[in-house]
């Protein structure tokens, strides 16, 4: 979530001083191949936004038991963990645990806040801001576990409860939303601010409740409100449907092959986890082959790099660009869910006063509005387009070069493999080269939390004593650099499996905070494939860099210091809140660090400094094409969350040609360039709130990053002293002040564009 995602798939934190809900982080959102920006396919939005980020409960380590909730004693969701920090009790909890314990944690929260509108004491800051605060904790609990189990372990009764909790969720949160006597009491105090004598994040506090409110239609008429609600159920449903659609479409993309020879060009170990994927496979009216290539969230797919086959690239490619169109018979069709999706959004933002879904959405993030956006966008454009273009004939001379007579003009489905010939070539790199050097357990303890290490004294030591959900699943104390004071827990989730989502997250099932005494419990989510017994995991760079990513909004959560739950962590703007994410990705290559952690999985020797050296000179080779699929799909994300009127949104029908249509009108129409995401499989933005209309998060916080990552070198690196600046003016304060005034401080200037370009090698330092 980035988004990071981006999550923000992750989904993101549902930011909600109402509702109880702890979200997950994407994006984060994103996949680990072919990546721009982080690699937080997943998302972070999804069911998170069942909840709309008015509402933000963190996961409370206390549940104060209700005589109501009496009844649910047995139901381990309902009782106080038995684990620090209030880590959750993965071990004794069933599916038939959500449903009773969701009915219980919503009508203990309604008799709450019900308790604070039925106050008869004029309100007070305490009486009414900080009771609503700690209102919500049990849902929180469960929202939280249930939400992150649907995207990490997802079960046929998680996937049926969700669509059942997403329309019964939405209106809970209208119910508390549009309390009229709630409602008078934040406009009696927010009327009365000057004269509360709040400190700042308090005041912070109140003015975010009083925007949430109005934001959610606390001022809309009776008859308006009763739309509304109607609005929120029905986009609720539609993103949990597109969801989990979207998951059937990937796993449904799956390609089958029946001889390894179409397979020539793909490693060893890639070639065995296709035949182990093909085994797995006990239904024989579905088995097609011997070997079953998976795909992963975005269009480009890792084996279009090394496939040496033009027929099984484009084979593919073809199935990762037809998710969710219902070309084949029988196959997933999202454009209905995409169509009504888009018209319910441009209905709720209308009645809410604003012209568009993206100028809603946009209200609230660091860039302002719908015309700063654009113009990020458009500025960008040019310079990645022109570059493709070029990077495409050198590519095609090649071609000719290879082939003579038998030459074919370079597609998308040979762009990856041309390019990594030409990357090979040019800088005789193989990235290959790269992943017996990259081990993953190494890569996270002498590399990922070593960094950690040395900007933040942070100390992590595994533990074996606390349940988890899947025996991979490992967890960390994290002290401070005392070795003994706990900073948090962190939940490592490496590999892939087909009960989780795709792509890389983080989460947090337990949310710090000052007021409640909470001590963090942070997720990282990767899918990494896990390698055939016996084997070692070995990463790709794609990979190693999403560690990193993911990470950094680990720390974003782990670091939060605030007393507000509505603060803590990453509840920030959505196009912040890959900022920390981003600047901890540039770890990975940065030369202490790397030297620290890429040593061989056999011998132990370290990465020899030429490979390291073309490793970081390699690493802006092909950012044209990355850069021009990202800003095709920001695009196509403003395109849909831009009409004006529902009557305007596309038809299912029309979903293809809308799309098409959209790019061509900024020329990134470049067919050997497809948009990172077609809209037919563009979960960051349909499976929820958190990232639609603003995928162009992910360059804005790179933008933070490249200006960030400038001062770190202008300032010596890695040193204790810059990261203790990083965790106390960024990590530390969450949302507890405004984003871009923090990164300000940090800085010490406005954000400025050129290092970015730079970095992507589109511009001249």
């Amino acid at each position: 979530m980035h988004k990071k995602q981006l999550a923000r798939a992750a989904v993101g934190r549902v930011v909600c001083p109402v509702l109880a809900f702890v979200a997950l982080r994407r994006s984060r959102s994103l996949p680990v191949s072919n990546n721009v920006v982080p690699f937080e396919q997943n998302v972070r939005s999804r069911t998170a936004s069942l909840l709309l980020p008015f509402l933000s409960i963190p996961f409370a380590a206390r549940l104060h038991m209700s005589a109501a909730s009496a009844d649910h004693l047995g139901n381990p969701l309902l009782a106080e963990s038995p684990h620090p920090c209030g880590f959750p009790p993965f071990d004794k909890i069933r599916d038939e645990h959500y449903a009773p314990a969701f009915d219980a944690a919503m009508a203990e929260h309604l008799r709450e806040v019900a308790a604070i509108t039925g106050n008869v004491e004029a309100p007070t800051f305490d009486n009414t801001v900080v009771a609503l605060e700690r209102a919500g904790q049990t849902l929180t609990r469960v929202a939280g576990i249930f939400f992150n189990m649907g995207l990490c372990n997802t079960t046929d009764a998680i996937k049926a409860l969700e669509r059942d909790l997403a329309p019964r969720l939405a209106a809970h949160k209208d119910k508390i939303a549009m309390d009229p006597k709630l409602f008078a009491r934040i406009k009696v105090l927010y009327d009365a601010k000057d004269g509360l004598n709040l400190d700042a994040e308090s005041e912070r506090l109140l003015w975010r409740y009083n925007l949430d409110l109005v934001r959610a239609g606390a001022r809309l008429s009776p008859e308006h409100q009763e739309q509304l609600k109607a609005l929120n159920g029905e986009i609720a449903s539609l993103e949990t449907d597109f969801s989990q659609q979207n998951l059937n479409a990937m796993i449904q993309a799956a390609v089958w092959f029946t001889d390894a020879a179409e397979l020539d060009g793909l490693s060893e170990d890639q070639i065995a986890a296709a035949k182990a994927a093909a085994d797995a496979e006990t239904d024989a009216s579905k088995r097609k082959g011997n070997y079953l290539v998976k795909v992963i969230n975005c269009t480009g797919q890792p084996a279009l790099d090394s496939l040496t086959v033009r027929a099984s690239r484009q084979k593919i490619l073809r199935s990762s660009l037809s998710r969710g169109t219902g070309e084949v018979e029988g196959a997933v069709d999202t454009r209905r869910i995409i169509s009504d999706l888009t018209m319910a959004r441009a209905r709720r933002a209308r009645l809410l006063g604003f012209e568009n879904h993206a100028a809603f959405q946009l209200a609230e993030q660091t860039v302002g509005d719908v015309a700063k956006v654009n113009s990020l966008l458009s500025d960008m454009a040019p310079a990645a387009v022109s570059n493709a273009r070029r990077d495409a004939a050198v590519m095609q001379r090649m071609v000719n070069e290879e082939l003579g007579g038998t030459a074919f003009e370079l597609s998308a489905a040979d762009w990856d493999f041309y390019a990594e010939k030409l990357r090979r070539k040019e800088y005789n790199f193989d990235e290959n080269a790269l992943k017996p050097y990259f081990e993953l357990n190494r890569v996270l303890h002498d590399g990922v939390f070593w960094a950690a290490t040395r900007l933040y004294g942070l100390q992590f030591v595994e533990r074996t004593d606390l349940p988890v959900y899947e025996p991979s699943v490992k967890v960390y104390n994290v002290f401070e650099e005392d070795g003994t004071t706990l900073v948090a827990l962190f939940i490592m989730d490496s590999y892939a499996r087909d009960s989780k989502k795709g792509g890389a997250w983080m989460s947090d099932y337990v949310a710090q905070s000052g007021l409640l005494g909470t001590t963090p419990v942070i997720a990282n989510h990767l899918n990494v494939p896990k390698p055939v017994a016996g084997r070692p995991s070995l990463l790709t760079y794609d990979e190693v860099k999403t560690m990193f990513h993911e990470f950094g909004h680990g720390l974003h959560g782990m670091l939060s210091s605030v007393r507000f739950p509505r603060f803590a962590g990453t509840n920030v703007p959505t196009d912040f809140v890959e900022f920390p994410s981003q600047v901890n990705e540039t770890w990975a290559l940065w030369p202490d660090v790397l030297n620290h952690y890429a040593k061989h999985f056999e011998t132990g020797e370290p990465i020899p400094a030429e490979l390291a050296l073309k490793a970081r000179t390699v690493n802006q080779f092909n950012q044209a094409y990355r850069t021009t699929e990202y800003l095709a799909a920001s695009l196509l994300d403003q395109a849909f969350h831009q009409v004006a009127a529902p009557e305007e949104a596309p038809k299912a029908s029309d979903i293809i040609r809308f799309e098409a249509n959209a790019l061509a009108r900024v020329g990134l129409d470049f067919a050997a360039v497809p948009s990172r995401y077609r809209a037919t499989y563009f979960a960051h933005i349909f499976s929820g709130d958190q990232y639609s209309a603003k995928y162009y998060a992910y360059i804005w916080s790179e933008v933070l990053d490249a200006d960030a990552v400038e001062w770190f070198k202008q300032n010596g690196g890695l040193r204790r002293e810059n990261g203790e600046r990083m965790r106390q003016l960024v990590l530390s304060k969450g949302g507890s002040a405004d984003s871009l005034e923090l990164f300000r401080q940090l800085v010490g200037c406005e954000p400025y564009l050129q290092p970015l370009l730079v970095r992507r090698g589109l511009a001249v330092a």
